[in-house]
This record gives C-alpha cells, structure tokens and sequence, in this order.
C-alpha cells in the first residue's frame, strides 16, 4: 500500500504525546480561510511511499520516543488515504509503535465502505486527535466550505467506541472566538466520554506566504492573531479546570 506523502518531521512535540514522528499526507477536501498548509490540499504531486518504508524511517528514531512518543499522521486530510494510515497503524501497532491520527474529521461518515475501513482503523489508533473548527454549521461552511455535521458524529462516534480524543479548535479573532459558540462547544465536549485533553490554538499567519506563492487570495489579510487574554479567555470557557 502505497501513501501520497506530503512531509516527514522526524521529532514532533505538539502533535500527540512525548516526540513524534509526523507523517503528513496530501490531499484535503476542505478549503479552511486560515489554513497554514495549503500546499496539502492537492491530492497528487506528494511522494508516493509503502506503509512498510514510512515505519521503517520512524523505527530509526524510535530510542527518542520514551516511553510516550511514537508516530502520528496528519495532512492534510489523513483520512483521505484511510487504507494506508490503517496498513502503516497496524505494522507499528506490530512493533510495539504508539499511534496517532491528526484529523479534521472531513471525510468520516457511517456509510460503507468508509465505515468498515474506520473500525479498522479504530482498533489500531492510539489516539485521536481531532479538529472542531466551529459549531455552527452555516458559520463552519462559510469558513471550511464543508458541513460539520459528520464531524461531531465522528466524536460521537469514537467516544461511544471507547477511543482517546484530545479536541482542538484554532481561534480566529472575530471568526471562531464567539462566546457563544464556545459555549457551545464546550458543551458538546461535556457530551463526550474519552476527551482526555482540549487544546486552544492561536490563529497565526505563519503559513500565509504559501497562498502567495500558490497564487491563492488570503481572505483573512486584515486579522491579526488573538492577544494573550483573549486565548485564556477561550480557555476559560472550553476548559473549566484552567485555572485550578
């Protein structure tokens, strides 16, 4: 089985627990306005490499690991190449590899045969790390040019299976950082059984040469990052436990 690889970086330390080994793929159906990595999107012109090769390159790093790292695949969109995220998980689960998947959860839906493929994966995932980039269906549209409604059902989902989740959501000043739709989202959280952490990430503009230089226009030019007191108070409101 062969993946479309966008990049490696061999020693994570944001993207799961401990040092990771991070397998980016290509390919992303969603067109989110503040993403860093547009040059994900397209789902050709990556490097074509086997499940088997990729874990072998990660093994080398292996004694960096602890007894928390391991490897974690992102994207774009990961679970666009489902196939090969689930054969590379099962020949590391085979080597004793912690493993985690980075998504957005765009692709997930309960039909077959995507389903049947997700509880494959399931069973060889460590953990779950996904992206709820807004509660509000129309305002998740407007900024991802997809539905929600399957993303919050593929929480649900993995919640009811048992499965670890840490929920991320990027705050955008005036786009994601509504008191009410933080509210919200924390309230879907508390509907959950197996978060173990939720992260709030600030909006930066690090990523916005790419679009230049992909000839995309930066919808979001005019936003600057939000200020130190606006993250704490997003995590006020989706983390209660903040302060203590």
């Amino acid at each position: 089985m062969l993946g479309n690889i966008h990049s490696i970086e061999t020693f994570g330390s944001a993207d799961g627990p401990g040092v990771r080994y991070l397998i980016f793929l290509k390919g992303c159906n969603m067109r989110c306005k503040y993403c860093h990595n547009p040059d994900t999107w397209a789902k050709t012109e990556g490097e074509m490499k086997s499940a088997e090769e990729i874990l072998q390159q990660a093994l080398r790093y292996k004694r960096y690991w602890g007894k928390k790292g391991g490897i974690t695949v992102s994207g774009g969109e990961a679970l666009l190449q489902i196939d090969f995220v689930t054969e590379l998980f099962t020949l590391a689960k085979e080597k004793g590899v912690n493993t985690c998947l980075d998504t957005a959860g765009n692709p997930f839906t309960r039909e077959k045969p995507f389903y049947s493929k997700f509880e494959k994966l399931m069973e060889v995932t460590d953990l779950f790390m996904l992206d709820i980039k807004e509660m509000d269906e129309d305002e998740h549209k407007q900024l991802t040019g997809q539905t929600n409604k399957n993303i919050l059902d593929m929480a649900t989902c993995l919640s009811d299976h048992g499965k670890a989740m840490w929920i991320r959501h990027v705050l955008v000043p005036g786009i994601t950082d509504d008191d009410g739709q933080l509210h919200r989202l924390r309230a879907f959280i508390d509907t959950l059984k197996t978060v173990e952490r939720v992260e709030i990430l600030p909006y930066h503009t690090l990523g916005v040469f790419k679009w230049k230089e992909l000839g995309i226009p930066y919808a979001l030019e005019d936003v600057e990052p939000p200020t130190k007191e606006q993250v704490e108070h997003a995590r006020e409101i989706i983390i209660p436990d903040y302060k203590s």
